[in-house]
């Protein structure tokens, strides 16, 4: 499931994170954990600009009935 997929990436990525921010790290363990968290991050940055773009907000109208609007975020 891609649901699974995202968040075993955001995991590692969050992983990758502390070990970086931990300093106990070579310089060539760190530039690989880095290129790791970056394929990560970009993953992730990814599956959340499709679930943005696919998502549509229900507004209820005065006589009751549902309105489908495209998503817009506050930055559009």
């Amino acid at each position: 499931m891609a649901t699974d997929k995202f968040e075993t990436s955001l995991m590692k990525l969050e992983e990758i994170v502390k070990r970086l921010e931990n300093g106990s790290l070579t310089l060539e363990d760190s530039l690989k954990a880095f290129e790791e968290g970056v394929k990560h991050a970009s993953f992730c940055s990814g599956r959340l600009e499709d679930a943005e773009r696919r998502v549509e907000v229900l507004l209820k109208q005065k006589d009751g009935s549902l309105k489908k609007e495209p998503f817009e975020s506050a930055g559009d």
